[in-house]
Protein backbone atom coordinates (compact mmCIF):
# COMPACT_ATOMS: atom_id res chain seq x y z
CA UNK A 1 0.00 0.00 0.00
CA UNK A 2 2.84 2.42 0.74
CA UNK A 3 3.90 2.14 -2.91
CA UNK A 4 0.55 3.59 -3.95
CA UNK A 5 0.89 6.66 -1.75
CA UNK A 6 2.56 9.59 -3.51
CA UNK A 7 5.52 11.51 -2.16
CA UNK A 8 3.32 14.43 -1.01
CA UNK A 9 0.58 12.22 0.45
CA UNK A 10 1.34 10.53 3.73
CA UNK A 11 -0.47 7.49 5.03
CA UNK A 12 -1.68 9.62 7.96
CA UNK A 13 -3.23 12.16 5.53
CA UNK A 14 -4.94 9.35 3.66
CA UNK A 15 -6.34 7.90 6.90
CA UNK A 16 -7.45 11.38 7.95
CA UNK A 17 -9.33 11.82 4.68
CA UNK A 18 -10.97 8.44 5.24
CA UNK A 19 -12.02 9.48 8.76
CA UNK A 20 -13.56 12.71 7.45
CA UNK A 21 -15.45 10.71 4.83
CA UNK A 22 -16.78 8.39 7.55
CA UNK A 23 -17.98 11.33 9.64
CA UNK A 24 -19.55 13.03 6.61
CA UNK A 25 -21.36 9.79 5.78
CA UNK A 26 -22.90 9.69 9.27
CA UNK A 27 -26.69 9.68 9.41
CA UNK A 28 -28.94 12.69 9.17
CA UNK A 29 -31.93 13.02 11.48
CA UNK A 30 -35.31 13.70 9.91
CA UNK A 31 -38.90 13.12 11.01
CA UNK A 32 -38.34 9.44 10.37
CA UNK A 33 -35.17 8.14 11.91
CA UNK A 34 -32.71 7.44 9.09
CA UNK A 35 -30.60 4.37 8.60
CA UNK A 36 -27.57 4.86 10.80
CA UNK A 37 -24.79 4.00 8.39
CA UNK A 38 -22.33 4.72 11.16
CA UNK A 39 -23.76 1.78 13.08
CA UNK A 40 -23.24 -0.73 10.22
CA UNK A 41 -25.19 -3.71 8.88
CA UNK A 42 -24.69 -5.37 12.22
CA UNK A 43 -25.29 -3.15 15.21
CA UNK A 44 -23.96 -4.05 18.60
CA UNK A 45 -23.60 -2.54 22.01
CA UNK A 46 -20.86 -3.13 24.49
CA UNK A 47 -21.35 -1.58 27.94
CA UNK A 48 -20.70 -2.15 31.60
CA UNK A 49 -22.25 -0.71 34.73
CA UNK A 50 -20.11 0.35 37.65
CA UNK A 51 -23.26 0.46 39.78
CA UNK A 52 -24.41 -3.12 39.23
CA UNK A 53 -21.18 -4.74 38.04
CA UNK A 54 -23.00 -6.06 34.96
CA UNK A 55 -21.47 -6.34 31.49
CA UNK A 56 -23.38 -6.29 28.21
CA UNK A 57 -22.10 -7.21 24.79
CA UNK A 58 -24.82 -7.97 22.30
CA UNK A 59 -25.68 -7.73 18.64
CA UNK A 60 -29.15 -6.20 18.61
CA UNK A 61 -29.73 -5.51 14.91
CA UNK A 62 -28.85 -7.46 11.78
CA UNK A 63 -29.63 -6.48 8.19
CA UNK A 64 -32.51 -4.14 8.97
CA UNK A 65 -34.09 -6.10 11.80
CA UNK A 66 -33.95 -5.55 15.53
CA UNK A 67 -33.51 -8.73 17.57
CA UNK A 68 -36.25 -8.77 20.26
CA UNK A 69 -34.27 -10.91 22.74
CA UNK A 70 -31.28 -8.57 22.48
CA UNK A 71 -33.49 -5.51 22.96
CA UNK A 72 -34.94 -7.09 26.10
CA UNK A 73 -31.40 -7.71 27.39
CA UNK A 74 -30.43 -4.07 26.74
CA UNK A 75 -33.65 -2.80 28.37
CA UNK A 76 -32.82 -4.79 31.50
CA UNK A 77 -29.20 -3.60 31.51
CA UNK A 78 -30.25 0.06 31.14
CA UNK A 79 -32.87 -0.17 33.89
CA UNK A 80 -33.14 2.28 36.76
CA UNK A 81 -30.82 0.44 39.15
CA UNK A 82 -32.03 2.48 42.13
CA UNK A 83 -35.56 1.07 41.81
CA UNK A 84 -34.71 -2.02 39.72
CA UNK A 85 -37.29 -0.99 37.09
CA UNK A 86 -36.97 -1.34 33.34
CA UNK A 87 -39.05 -0.19 30.40
CA UNK A 88 -38.85 -0.78 26.67
CA UNK A 89 -36.21 1.75 25.71
CA UNK A 90 -36.41 3.45 22.33
CA UNK A 91 -34.06 1.37 20.14
CA UNK A 92 -33.14 4.49 18.17
CA UNK A 93 -31.08 5.49 21.20
CA UNK A 94 -29.16 2.22 20.91
CA UNK A 95 -28.50 3.13 17.27
CA UNK A 96 -27.03 6.50 18.28
CA UNK A 97 -24.82 4.84 20.90
CA UNK A 98 -23.68 2.16 18.42
CA UNK A 99 -22.95 4.65 15.63
CA UNK A 100 -20.93 6.97 17.90
CA UNK A 101 -19.01 4.01 19.31
CA UNK A 102 -18.17 2.78 15.83
CA UNK A 103 -16.93 6.23 14.79
CA UNK A 104 -14.66 6.26 17.85
CA UNK A 105 -12.98 3.07 16.60
CA UNK A 106 -12.55 1.44 20.00
CA UNK A 107 -13.35 -1.94 21.47
CA UNK A 108 -13.64 -0.53 24.96
CA UNK A 109 -17.21 -0.84 26.25
CA UNK A 110 -19.10 2.25 27.30
CA UNK A 111 -19.42 2.84 31.03
CA UNK A 112 -23.18 3.29 31.43
CA UNK A 113 -23.87 5.98 34.01
CA UNK A 114 -27.58 6.45 33.41
CA UNK A 115 -30.11 4.90 31.07
CA UNK A 116 -33.76 4.69 32.08
CA UNK A 117 -34.81 6.71 35.13
CA UNK A 118 -38.14 6.42 36.87
CA UNK A 119 -39.89 9.75 37.45
CA UNK A 120 -39.14 9.33 41.16
CA UNK A 121 -35.40 8.83 40.55
CA UNK A 122 -35.32 11.77 38.16
CA UNK A 123 -37.02 14.01 40.75
CA UNK A 124 -34.52 12.92 43.42
CA UNK A 125 -31.58 13.69 41.09
CA UNK A 126 -33.11 17.10 40.30
CA UNK A 127 -33.27 17.93 44.00
CA UNK A 128 -29.66 16.85 44.55
CA UNK A 129 -28.10 18.33 41.41
CA UNK A 130 -30.36 21.28 40.73
CA UNK A 131 -30.40 22.56 37.14
CA UNK A 132 -28.24 19.73 35.80
CA UNK A 133 -31.21 17.34 35.51
CA UNK A 134 -34.15 18.18 33.24
CA UNK A 135 -37.63 18.00 34.74
CA UNK A 136 -38.95 16.26 31.61
CA UNK A 137 -35.76 14.29 30.94
CA UNK A 138 -35.73 11.88 28.02
CA UNK A 139 -34.23 9.35 30.46
CA UNK A 140 -37.78 9.00 31.87
CA UNK A 141 -39.07 8.05 28.41
CA UNK A 142 -36.26 5.55 27.78
CA UNK A 143 -34.74 7.71 25.05
CA UNK A 144 -31.39 8.73 26.60
CA UNK A 145 -28.11 7.43 27.98
CA UNK A 146 -25.17 9.01 29.80
CA UNK A 147 -21.87 7.29 29.04
CA UNK A 148 -18.11 7.63 29.17
CA UNK A 149 -15.04 5.88 27.80
CA UNK A 150 -11.67 5.73 29.55
CA UNK A 151 -9.78 5.62 26.24
CA UNK A 152 -11.50 8.66 24.74
CA UNK A 153 -11.97 12.19 26.04
CA UNK A 154 -15.37 13.71 26.65
CA UNK A 155 -14.71 15.95 23.63
CA UNK A 156 -13.99 12.96 21.38
CA UNK A 157 -17.15 11.12 22.43
CA UNK A 158 -19.16 14.34 22.09
CA UNK A 159 -17.86 14.96 18.55
CA UNK A 160 -18.62 11.38 17.51
CA UNK A 161 -22.18 11.67 18.84
CA UNK A 162 -22.59 15.04 17.08
CA UNK A 163 -21.44 13.48 13.80
CA UNK A 164 -24.41 11.13 13.97
CA UNK A 165 -26.82 14.11 13.81
CA UNK A 166 -29.50 11.88 15.27
CA UNK A 167 -30.63 13.44 18.55
CA UNK A 168 -29.53 15.46 21.53
CA UNK A 169 -25.91 15.49 22.64
CA UNK A 170 -24.78 16.99 25.93
CA UNK A 171 -21.16 17.47 26.95
CA UNK A 172 -20.46 17.28 30.69
CA UNK A 173 -16.71 17.85 30.92
CA UNK A 174 -16.60 18.40 34.69
CA UNK A 175 -18.48 15.15 35.34
CA UNK A 176 -16.65 13.33 32.51
CA UNK A 177 -19.60 12.00 30.53
CA UNK A 178 -21.63 12.54 27.37
CA UNK A 179 -25.42 12.45 27.16
CA UNK A 180 -26.86 10.95 23.95
CA UNK A 181 -30.56 10.75 23.16
CA UNK A 182 -32.84 10.09 20.21
CA UNK A 183 -34.99 13.19 20.71
CA UNK A 184 -34.78 16.38 18.64
CA UNK A 185 -31.33 17.34 17.37
CA UNK A 186 -29.76 19.81 19.81
CA UNK A 187 -26.49 20.31 21.72
CA UNK A 188 -25.38 21.74 25.02
CA UNK A 189 -22.53 21.73 27.51
CA UNK A 190 -18.88 22.62 27.81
Amino acid sequence: MTELIGAKTSRRALLGAFALTAVAAAPVYSKTFGFLKGAGDIRKLSMYSGRTGEMLETIYWIDGEYIPEALAEINHFMRDWREDKAINMDPRNFDVLAAAHRLLDTREPYLMLSGYRTPRTNAMLRRRRGGGVAKKSLHIKGMAADTRLKSRSVSQVYRAALACRAGGVGKYSRSNFVHMDCGPVRTWGR
